[in-house]
């Protein structure tokens, strides 16, 4: 992003990014998150999969319920007593382009490593990246993009 205009500090109170940190900051929300986005709905195989303890994914699960990141959703196999598994919501599904581009920089600039997942649209088969585009849709470079402040 070019810096050709001079921004106003801004009140972590105010601030998207900061506000989008205090909710989804924790490694354990991560975790969960990416874990139902692989359609990992339920207690036991997310815990297995994630390695939280019991207390640790049980309390994180309340919060994010409360949070409207995951909504609960009852299920009872037979000859069992009724359980809930957790799946998204509208709210935790629009972060689905930010953990995707998370992903991607995890594995450049820390695992130095290609990844073992990639996002590829379904009815074509084409790799999708991460990026910037338009409201129209075309894709921009990064160095192409500035910070525009709007009125209050």
């Amino acid at each position: 992003m070019s810096k050709n205009i001079a921004l106003t500090p801004v009140s972590p109170a105010l601030c998207g990014l900061a506000q989008a940190a205090e909710l989804l900051g924790d490694r354990w929300t991560l975790l969960i998150l990416r874990e139902v986005f692989y359609g990992v709905t339920r207690f036991e195989q997310m815990r297995e999969h994630i390695g939280a303890t019991k207390q640790t994914l049980t309390t994180r699960l309340a919060k994010m319920v409360e949070q409207d990141l995951l909504a609960k959703r009852s299920y009872q196999e037979s000859g069992m007593r009724e359980r809930y598994e957790y799946v998204l919501t509208d709210k935790s599904r629009s972060l689905g382009p930010v953990l995707a581009a998370l992903m991607v920089w995890g594995h450049q600039h820390i695992l130095h490593d290609e990844p073992h997942l990639q996002l590829t649209e379904k009815h074509s088969g084409q790799p999708v990246q991460p990026g910037f585009v338009t409201a129209e849709g075309k894709a921009v470079a990064q160095d192409d993009l500035i910070l525009t402040p709007l009125r209050r």
